[in-house]
């Protein structure tokens, strides 16, 4: 097992200090190692997370080398080579397993805002920043520290996923889990394409365990605005049509809490739980900006949360699609040997939670198995 840095690297220099995980700590688990202290419905800190890892690793006794960056991998003698900042490796097969959040996704237009304007990135923030580009999982957290620190805050929503964070008395997450909506394999879903592009649900975790979404933002004084379109004579361009956006999101949502009343009435759980519940819906404001002057001094510094891409620069294999991303086959990559892990929706709508992975690992590894046996 190659690690370019230490155990659980991204966790460690690549988050902000005070996230937390958004999933609760009972569905911290894997492989023989699942969270046992005293707050199961809690959200584990960076510093947790990481510590758990490590604990992880441990147990495993996992030959892991750390410090040793992949530069490339491409075809050898009966499989492939692999050269690494510590030299060069021949193997039968490989499992990418580097995650699909190895650099932020910013658009082509941000060259285009002044130079006097700060521009960060979820990898870069620690503090500061007022307008900020993007509103899922990241966007609203930052959004919200921003503006309780006392600054004004812009937020710029383009397509989100909102959810409650809690529903009927129990997380959202654990409908997710017991209702089997997680569950649901790569093969099943309508339109793979769009799933696994679709962006992390407004969700935080906070030991209040309290909702973060549009209606909440607002509430405390962040301006929405639509979605940024472009960049002209040093004004930032915002699309209309956020009553639509916002109605799509609500729509969702809703569908989303009938499946999970269904489940309990049929499956006889409604008892243990709480009665429906139904939330009002994104409160669309009387008006919005359409342009903002950069140059005006308003804004002193913009954070990008608009989402990640994986980096695949080191892979010397046709197997990398127009948009960036890896072609497979739930996990199977299309070069014999090469497979991949931790990817979202990559065979089941969980497969990018630290819960989720064992049941696709468990899947591809029988398949790397199966041609190295083989190939002998």
């Amino acid at each position: 097992m190659l690690e370019r840095g230490e155990v659980a690297n991204s966790w460690r220099t690549e988050r902000w200090d005070s996230l937390r995980l958004l999933t609760p700590n009972w569905q911290s688990r894997l492989p023989g190692l699942r969270y046992e202290g005293p707050d199961p419905d809690g959200y584990m800190t960076v510093g947790e997370v990481t510590a758990f890892i490590e604990r992880f690793a441990a147990l495993a006794r996992a030959p892991v080398r750390t410090g040793t960056a992949v530069t490339s991998v491409r075809h050898g003698d009966g499989g492939y080579r692999v050269t690494t900042t510590h030299g060069e490796l021949a193997c039968r097969a490989v499992v990418i397993a580097s995650g699909a959040c190895n650099q932020p996704s910013v658009p082509r237009f941000a060259a285009a805002v002044p130079a006097s304007i700060e521009q960060v990135t979820p990898f870069d923030y620690r503090d500061g920043g007022v307008l900020v580009v993007g509103a899922s999982a990241t966007g609203v957290q930052l959004a919200a520290e921003l503006q309780r620190s006392g600054r004004p805050v812009t937020l710029s929503v383009g397509e989100h996923v909102r959810l409650p964070r809690t529903y009927r008395g129990r997380d959202v997450l654990w409908w997710m889990d017991e209702s089997g909506v997680w569950d649901q394999r790569y093969d099943e879903v309508e339109d793979l394409t769009r799933a696994r592009r679709l962006p992390s649900p407004q969700l935080v975790g906070t030991p209040e365990r309290t909702t973060l979404d549009l209606n909440a933002l607002t509430s405390i004084g962040v301006e929405l605005t639509g979605r940024w379109a472009a960049v002209r004579d040093g004004q930032a361009l915002f699309s209309g049509g956020l009553r639509n956006v916002f109605s799509l999101a609500d729509l969702k949502m809703r569908r989303l809490l009938d499946t999970f009343d269904e489940w309990a009435t049929v499956n006889g759980r409604d008892a243990e739980v709480s009665p429906p519940e139904r939330f009002e819906p994104t409160g669309v404001p009387a008006s919005t900006r359409w342009q903002l002057d950069l140059g005006s001094g308003e804004i002193r510094a913009i954070v990008w949360a608009t989402g990640f891409r994986p980096d695949y620069g080191w892979l010397d294999l046709p197997v990398v699609d127009a948009k960036g991303q890896l072609r497979h086959e739930g996990g199977v990559v299309d070069s014999p040997g090469l497979y991949a892990l931790g990817l979202p929706v990559l065979r089941r709508r969980r497969s990018t939670f630290m819960c989720g992975i064992e049941d696709d690992a468990r899947a591809v590894i029988d398949h790397l198995a199966r041609y190295v046996a083989v190939r002998g």
